[in-house]
C-alpha cells in the first residue's frame, strides 16, 4: 500500500521538477493496438446490445476491458514514467456524441482516473521513495470552437463555447492534452478555474498543445508563442507540445517556449513521422538520441511520448536524460503581452501602439451602415484597412440601439477568425454592455482586451467583472468612472485609478501590467471654460498613474477630444496629432485612432500646429 497521499504527493513535486527531468507516458492507442481488441472486446457485457458499432472507443475500454488499460498503465511505469495520463482523451459528452454516450463521459473519467491511481499506487508501494503522478487528460474533443466546419459559411460554427465549458465540467467532475485550437483550450481552463473555486481547491494544471506542420502554428492558426501567451493566465504548472510532428521537426517550436514561458516546459513528440501506412517508425533509440540533445540543450522538464511510442521508448528517453539538469524557468520581465494569431508585446521600449477604430458602430457611419444591412463581407474590409494602415489591436464595437448587439459581436468575431491577414492581431472587445463583451470573449482564441470595466456601479459587479475577464484569460482596460461619475479633473482621475489598480492586483490577483487605463479623454474647445483644461488633466493623469500605479497602462478614444469640431476633418486630424504627441510624452502607451488618417505632429502647418496648441494646452482664454 502507498504511503503518499494526493497532499504528500503534490509538496513533492516543486522539488522534484528542480532536480530531475520527469518523464510522462508514450501513447495509449499505439499500445491498445497491440492488443488486436475486436468489437466484442470494447463491448463488454454492459453493453452488449448497445445499438451503434463501439469499436474504437478506447475511452470506453476502462470501463470495459480494465485489465489491458492497466497493463499498459503498468508498462510504463516499468519503463520509468513518472506521471500518468488517464485514458480519458475522448471522454466528454461532445466526442462521445459518435457512439451516443454522451451521458456516460463523467463515468468515463472517473473510472480511468481510479485505474490509472490504482496503478500508480502499486508502484508506489514496490519503491515508496518515489511517488507516481496520474495527470487526468481533457482532451480537444472531435469538434473546434476557432474554426467553421463549412467551407462556404466561414462563420459557422458546430460548437460553442458554453457547449465546451459544460463538457469539460462533466469530464472534471469525474477526474489537457493534444490542443489544436486554443478556443477549446480557454475553455477547458474555465472550466477548470470554475471548478477549483467551487471545490475550494487546487491542483496543478498541464497544458500540451500541437504544432500541425513546418508552419510553425497551430491548427488554429497560432504560433507557439500566442499560443502561450493565450494560456499563460492560469498559471499551470507546465507548457508544451506533443503530436503531430516528430522530435526532429518539434525542437525549434519547444525552444521557442523554453525561451518565453516562466514555467516548466514539457515535449512529448511522436516516434517520427507517419509511413505511407499512417504507422510510426522511429526507433526509442533514435528518439531517445533527438530527446537527450533537447535537455542537455536545456530545454526540458517533462518528456514523454506521443503517437508510435512504447514503454520501450520511454525507457529509452528515461535512460537518454537521467542525470541532465533540468531546464531553469527564466525569469520573464512584466510586459502586456497579448496575441492574435500572432503576439505582441508592449512594454517601455515599445512605440505608441495604435488600436484601430473604424470597427466600431459609434465612430464610424460607413461601418455602422454595413452592419444594420448584414453586409458583414465588407464590413471586413474595413478591418482589414485598419490593420494594413498600422493599427495593431482592432476595437470592435457593436452598441447600437437598432442591433442586436450580442449577434453582431459574435457573428463578425467568427467571420473574421476566418481571415488571418486581420485575426494575426489581437482584438478589443468593446461594449457598454457586459453580455456583449462576454459573448465576444467567448468567440476569440487569443489574448485580447476588454474595453472596458468601471466602479460606476461598485466595487463587487467591479470585481465579478474582473474576475471574469482574468478568467477569459484577457487584459481589462478600467475607465476612469466610479459610483460619484466620470473623473473630469487630474486628482479624480488618479484616486479611481489608483483605487482600482488596488482592487484588481490585491482582490483579483490581476497582473498589474494587464491593467490599462483610460482616464477619460473628454471634448475640448468647446466654448465652455470648464473644458479648457480637459486635455491638460489627461496629460498629468497620465503621468502621475505612470509614477505611481507600476506596470499599468494607459489607453484613450483620441477623437473624443475633438468632437466639437466634426466635420472639420483637417482640423481634427491636426488636434488629434497635436494631442497624441504631448500625450505620448506624458507616458500614453496605446490609442483607439483611425490608423489611416494619423499625421506626423511635424508635418502640421507652423500656424495651425500653434492654434491647435492654444486649444489643447489651455494657452489663451479665448482659444476655441
Amino acid at each position: 500500500m502507498t504511503s503518499f497521499t494526493r497532499a504528500s504527493r503534490l509538496a513533492t513535486l516543486p522539488e522534484l521538477l528542480s532536480r530531475r527531468i520527469l518523464l510522462i507516458d508514450g501513447a495509449m492507442g499505439t499500445m491498445l493496438q497491440t492488443y488486436r481488441l475486436g468489437e466484442a472486446d470494447y463491448r463488454g457485457t454492459r453493453f452488449a446490445d448497445w445499438p451503434s458499432d463501439l469499436k474504437g472507443n478506447n475511452d470506453l475500454l476502462a470501463m470495459t476491458k480494465p485489465e489491458v488499460v492497466g497493463a499498459i498503465h503498468g508498462e510504463y511505469l516499468a519503463a520509468g514514467a513518472d506521471i500518468l495520463e488517464t485514458n480519458t482523451f475522448n471522454a466528454n459528452a461532445i466526442s462521445m456524441a459518435d457512439y451516443g454516450m454522451e451521458e456516460l463521459a463523467y463515468e468515463m473519467n472517473v473510472a480511468a482516473a481510479g485505474l490509472a491511481r490504482r496503478v500508480a499506487d502499486e508502484y508506489e508501494a514496490k519503491d515508496p521513495t518515489r511517488p507516481r503522478f496520474v495527470a487526468g487528460v481533457l482532451g480537444p474533443t472531435n469538434r473546434t470552437a476557432s474554426l467553421s466546419p463549412e467551407v462556404e459559411n466561414p462563420g459557422a460554427r458546430n460548437v460553442t463555447f458554453d457547449q465546451l465549458v459544460e463538457a469539460y465540467t462533466t469530464a472534471i467532475h469525474g477526474l489537457m492534452e493534444t490542443i489544436f485550437d486554443t478556443l477549446n483550450a480557454k475553455a477547458a481552463l474555465f472550466a477548470i478555474e470554475q471548478y477549483f473555486d467551487a471545490q475550494h481547491m487546487r491542483v496543478p494544471v498541464m497544458i500540451s498543445g500541437t504544432i500541425t506542420d513546418a508552419s510553425g502554428r497551430t491548427l488554429s492558426g497560432q504560433t507557439a508563442e500566442a499560443f502561450w501567451t493565450s494560456m499563460a493566465h492560469v498559471k499551470p504548472l507546465s507548457i508544451g507540445l506533443n503530436c503531430a510532428l516528430g522530435a526532429a521537426q518539434l525542437r525549434a517550436y519547444v525552444q521557442e517556449l523554453s525561451r518565453i514561458a516562466d514555467t516548466h516546459v514539457s515535449a512529448h513528440p511522436n516516434a517520427g513521422l507517419p509511413n505511407a501506412f499512417g504507422e510510426y517508425d522511429e526507433s526509442p533509440e533514435a528518439m531517445a538520441l533527438h530527446l537527450r540533445e533537447w535537455a542537455s540543450s536545456g530545454l526540458l522538464n517533462i518528456v514523454g511520448g506521443c503517437c508510435g511510442t512504447t514503454p520501450a521508448h520511454i525507457k529509452a528517453i528515461a535512460e537518454a536524460v537521467q542525470g541532465i539538469t533540468p531546464r531553469a524557468i527564466p525569469s520573464i520581465e512584466p510586459r502586456l503581452r497579448l496575441s492574435g494569431l500572432e503576439p505582441m508585446t508592449i512594454g517601455p521600449e515599445t512605440n505608441f501602439v495604435n488600436v484601430g477604430e473604424r470597427t466600431n458602430v459609434t465612430g464610424s457611419a460607413k461601418f455602422a451602415k454595413l452592419i444594420l444591412e448584414g453586409n458583414y463581407s465588407e464590413a471586413l474590409v474595413v478591418a482589414r484597412q485598419q490593420v494594413e494602415n498600422g493599427a495593431q489591436l482592432i476595437d470592435i464595437n457593436m452598441d447600437e440601439g437598432l442591433l442586436d448587439a450580442e449577434l453582431a459581436m459574435v457573428t463578425f468575431l467568427n467571420l473574421l477568425a476566418a481571415e488571418p491577414d486581420i485575426s494575426r492581431v489581437p482584438v478589443m472587445i468593446d461594449s457598454s454592455k457586459w453580455s456583449v463583451i462576454e459573448a465576444g470573449l467567448k468567440r476569440v482564441q487569443g489574448k485580447g482586451v476588454v474595453n472596458s470595466i468601471s466602479m460606476k456601479e461598485g466595487e463587487v459587479e467591479f470585481l465579478r467583472q474582473a474576475q471574469l475577464v482574468r478568467r477569459y484569460g484577457a487584459a481589462v482596460i478600467v475607465m476612469a468612472f466610479d459610483e460619484q461619475g466620470q473623473a473630469d479633473t487630474t486628482e479624480r482621475k488618479v484616486q479611481i485609478c489608483t483605487r482600482a489598480y488596488k482592487l484588481l492586483t490585491e482582490k483579483v490577483g490581476f497582473p498589474p501590467q494587464d491593467i490599462i487605463f483610460d482616464p477619460n479623454i473628454f471634448a475640448i474647445g468647446t466654448g465652455i471654460e470648464e473644458h479648457a483644461n480637459y486635455a491638460i488633466a489627461f496629460f498629468e493623469a497620465t503621468q502621475e498613474i505612470k509614477r505611481t500605479l507600476p506596470h499599468a497602462k494607459i489607453s484613450g478614444g483620441v477623437s473624443n477630444m475633438s468632437f466639437s469640431f466634426r466635420g472639420n476633418n483637417p482640423l481634427r486630424e491636426a488636434m488629434h496629432a497635436v494631442f497624441l504627441y504631448h500625450a505620448i510624452r506624458a507616458g500614453m502607451d496605446m490609442g483607439i485612432v483611425n490608423a489611416g488618417q494619423l499625421i506626423p505632429y511635424e508635418d502640421i502647418p507652423a500656424d495651425l500646429r500653434e492654434r491647435v496648441e492654444d486649444v489643447v494646452l489651455a494657452r489663451r482664454a479665448d482659444a476655441t
